[in-house]
């Protein structure tokens, strides 16, 4: 059978059906809802032959369901025999109760949109100043206008709709009786009236004066300002709209009146600004759309009561029904047993599954280019249209996939599509033994065929490759597919599918399958789409976790053969980097053994590309930092000694030589200096993006990578250089607060900041030591860094030079930053010895350093002037001087690490 049709299924209110229901109305069959743990799966499942139709008629009572052995469904085997002992006049349907409550991601989505339309409205009174003041004054003008009797009238009218409207909605609620609705629109109000208030005291006693002058008035003859919130209007926005007004179009009619002719008295009379009354407005509906996100909104998703009824409604004859695992994208699904016909899954679609993902792929879209993304549908009836057309065009085509025979709709929210189930396992349930050559043969044979009418499947994976015996199979999960696909979607789904056999059989078996079934041409033409940006996010974890494993593995194996004597060092990270290589790589191997020809540049499938992005939002967070950070008023610019000032800025550049000098003393092969030095002012930039030495150590070991450096060579070279760099700073603190103790006669001033250094680390020690997972995290994370250190340090041990141009680099680094914040310091006419100023750069940068701030931005500078201050330098001074080493140090060089960046991007060193 196959048609369509429309299925009316009365909801009743908006509150789900309880699990209880009575008989349908009009003679319809009962339905028991029975909640029971669902049947496990077989522990050894063997694909079995394809089921037959289920025999059975009217008249006689339906087949209790075969063994799980011998009737295994895609995801789960067929219910227990007691779940479908009814008689002819029940329905039986076995799935868990739905949720009272859903958290729907629509209402998440309108809750940000809310917020964003919010800020931007505080962003707009605070920068186009001029623009809102000249809207206010041609309102003002214009309104003079208006007589005062329809002022009155209007302002009346206002007041009684007020609340009258809500009072009415509610009643009318319920009596329905939807009173759960009505107690959510209570507290969104409560809470919509709350946030008000707390609007209302930031813009009067926090907000700049141009925010202040935006969203308030000062009536004539007044010495308060008005409210820039409405506190009686937005609650009642937010009641309406947390109460629900979807399928209620004369009560939505009722609110924009309402909310139009308060509006529009208010601004009459002279109480508001068209800006206080758009944030009223995004407030009041911003707070409802919270709030029934965070408590969750009354579950309206249709159960396995209205499937089964829709089923019957349509010409079907449902007995007996369970709910099956979900489909790719939260599809809901349902086995169902018939009384006179095959056994059917009905999969269910609605809106709340399709707001599921949002943000995902919108930054697909985004990123990607169109034909690497998936068309979702805009609506419900898009994506079921979309869906039946994908699944008749691939039956049409020859492809193996499960027959549909019927769409309907299923209330006003949702919709199924009725397809005839094959019994069979999904290639994820089975062991990898169980994937035959045979088997993956036949689903590369429907994949061409579908490709020779033109048709995407666009989710290859292994949970839509349903396995129905040894030596076939067919595709299913076809909602996400598209019809006239052009060549490079076609090729995105040769090296999707390609992937997940890999995955489970290897690179090897996976290309020689599907080279004997579409050719090698076919197959050569995917592996410039063999690429994790293209694959799908389950696969791309699949992907990474694949590659950590095996690296693990490689690592923990060689680390015994090292200590046994039977490999050297130099062979052990041999077999680590062959094992972290990942399976992309080892196909595109593979296809090159067939065709040796075959295009190696990948396609271009990204529109923006991540680092393009964050190098963007890193800029425009630079510029706002440094805007709003720096205080020139606070430099005392008139003050300052600028010979002083030039010996910081011949500090402040050294300081890159000297870094670059303390990498390249850890790296025994050969490095351009001038590149190494350019690298570490690239590092500058890199600084506003994450924390200065995650930052610094990442775009180093990247570096050294593009420098022809092994990866697990390269995580040791700045791993020794970390490690050197560390125990230096501890010995450089030691050496100067004794310096500084013997000048100051033996008194412990400057002295405690060695003493509070070295008891933290003594409490962080016995911490890690008494805490078991804390120290077993740090005992490995050690031992796989001694791992390549050790080896490296003994390799350096034999170059004196190296060891000497690392070391150095340490020490003159340390001095240059001194040395900085010490001119900084005369500069402004401060003056401490060179000892003491080292010990406070010490003691306070690390401390502020620790600080997860980019650069350690607001931490370094509050730790270095409190610092100062205790060493009994002027408050005044302090701040001037630290300012301008840290302009320095830290916000000049962004603009030229920025260029040094790119040009390095460009040239491929980085």
């Amino acid at each position: 059978m196959t048609g369509t049709g429309d299925v009316d299924v009365d909801q009743g209110s908006d509150e789900s059906t309880p699990a209880h229901s009575a008989a349908g109305p009009g003679g319809e069959p009962k339905i028991s809802l029975r909640k029971q743990q669902p049947p496990q799966p077989d522990p050894d499942p063997v694909p079995g032959p394809a089921a037959e139709p289920a025999p059975g008629s009217a008249g006689e009572p339906a087949p209790e369901p075969a063994p799980a052995a011998e009737s295994a469904s895609e995801s789960a085997p067929a219910p227990a025999p007691a779940a479908a002992v009814v008689d002819d006049h029940h329905l039986s349907v076995d799935e868990p109760l739905l949720a009272a409550r859903a958290h729907r991601p629509s209402d998440l989505i309108r809750f940000v949109i809310g917020l964003l339309g919010i800020v931007s409205l505080f962003v707009i009174a605070n920068i186009a100043t001029s623009t809102t003041s000249g809207i206010e004054k041609d309102i003002h003008a214009n309104i003079r206008h208006v007589t005062p009797w329809l002022s009155t009238l209007g302002s009346l009218l206002s007041g009684v709709a007020v609340l009258g409207v809500p009072v009415a909605f509610a009643v009318e609620r319920l009596i329905k009786r939807d009173g759960l609705r009505v107690a959510d629109g209570v507290l969104a109000s409560v809470l919509a009236y709350g946030v008000s208030l707390a609007v209302d005291w930031w813009v009067a006693e926090g907000a700049t004066e141009s925010i202040r002058t935006a969203f308030t008035q000062l009536p004539a003859g007044s010495s308060s300002i008005t409210e820039p919130v409405h506190g009686y209007l937005a609650p009642v926005i937010a009641f309406m709209t947390a109460v629900g007004m979807h399928s209620r179009p004369r009560w939505r009619v009722a609110l924009w009146v309402v909310v139009l002719l308060s509006g529009a008295t208010e601004l009459i009379s002279g109480n508001t600004t068209p800006l206080a009354l758009l944030l009223t407005l995004l407030i009041g509906w911003s707070v409802a759309y919270g709030t029934l996100y965070a408590i969750g909104s009354p579950n309206i998703r249709p159960t396995g009561q209205h499937l089964m009824l829709g089923l019957r409604r349509v010409g079907f004859t449902p007995r007996t029904g369970y709910r099956a695992p979900d489909a790719p994208g939260g599809t809901r699904r349902y086995f169902v047993q018939q009384q006179d016909g095959p056994a059917l899954d009905v999969h269910i679609i609605d809106r709340e599954q399709q707001a599921s993902g949002f943000f995902y792929r919108a930054w697909r879209r985004l990123r990607l280019r169109s034909v690497a993304v998936r068309r979702s549908p805009q609506s419900l009836r898009q994506a079921l249209e979309q869906e039946a057309l994908i699944a008749y065009a691939a039956t049409a085509a020859g492809a193996s996939a499960p027959q549909l025979v019927a769409t309907s709709e299923l209330g006003p929210d949702a919709a199924i599509l009725v397809y005839q189930k094959i019994e069979g396992h999904t290639l994820d349930e089975l062991a990898d033994d169980q994937v035959t050559d045979e088997v993956m043969a036949s689903f590369w044979e429907s994949v061409g065929a579908l490709h020779g009418r033109r048709i995407a499947h666009r989710r290859l994976t292994g949970e839509s490759l349903l396995v129905v015996d040894e030596k076939h199979g067919a595709l299913v999960n076809l909602s996400g597919g598209d019809i006239a696909s052009g060549d490079l979607t076609l090729r995105i789904d040769v090296a999707q599918l390609l992937t997940t056999f890999a995955l489970r059989v290897g690179p090897e078996r996976a290309v020689a399958t599907a080279n004997r079934v579409l050719g090698a041409d076919k197959v050569a033409a995917a592996l410039p789409l063999l690429q994790p940006v293209g694959m799908s996010r389950q696969t791309r974890a699949d992907l990474a976790k694949q590659v950590k494993e095996r690296k693990a593995a490689a690592q923990a194996l060689a680390l015994e053969q090292v200590a046994a004597g039977e490999l050297t060092q130099a062979q052990a990270e041999e077999d680590i980097a062959t094992a972290g290589e990942d399976l992309l790589t080892r196909i595109r191997a593979q296809i090159l053994q067939i065709a040796p020809e075959a295009p190696e540049a990948p396609a271009r499938l990204e529109r923006l590309k991540p680092k393009t992005l964050i190098t963007w939002i890193a800029l425009a967070f630079a510029a706002y930092l440094a805007v709003t950070t720096i205080q020139p008023g606070q430099l005392k610019l008139s003050h300052m000694n600028w010979g002083w000032t030039a010996v910081a800025v011949t500090a402040a550049t050294l300081s890159y030589v000297a870094a670059a000098m303390s990498l390249t003393g850890f790296v025994p092969e050969r490095l351009p200096f001038g590149r190494t030095v350019a690298a570490q002012v690239a590092g500058s930039f890199v600084k506003l993006v994450a924390p200065a030495a995650i930052g610094g150590m990442a775009l180093n070991t990247r570096y050294l990578q593009k420098s022809g450096v092994r990866p697990g060579q390269a995580v040791a070279s700045v791993g020794a250089s970390q490690l050197a760099g560390l125990g230096g700073h501890l010995l450089l603190l030691f050496a100067f607060g004794l310096i500084t103790g013997s000048q100051n006669g033996g008194e412990v001033g400057n002295q405690r900041a060695v003493i509070i250094g070295v008891l933290t680390a003594a409490v962080l020690s016995l911490v890690i030591a008494a805490v078991g997972p804390l120290r077993r995290f740090v005992v490995n994370r050690v031992r796989s860094l001694f791992f390549g250190v050790v080896p490296r340090m003994l390799d350096l041990m034999q170059r004196p030079s190296k060891l000497l141009s690392g070391f150095g680099g340490i020490l003159l680094l340390t001095l240059a930053f001194t040395a900085c914040l010490d001119a900084s310091l005369r500069a402004f006419g401060g003056s401490m010895s060179f000892p003491a100023v080292a010990v406070i750069f010490l003691t306070a940068n690390a401390a502020g350093s620790a600080v997860p701030t980019p650069g350690g931005i607001g931490a370094v500078e509050v730790a270095i002037i409190t610092a100062l201050g205790f060493a009994g330098l002027p408050a005044a001074t302090a701040t001037s001087a630290v300012f301008l080493y840290r302009v320095l140090t830290f916000w000049l060089p962004v603009l030229p690490g920025w260029i040094a960046y790119s040009v390095l991007q460009r040239r491929g060193s980085l």
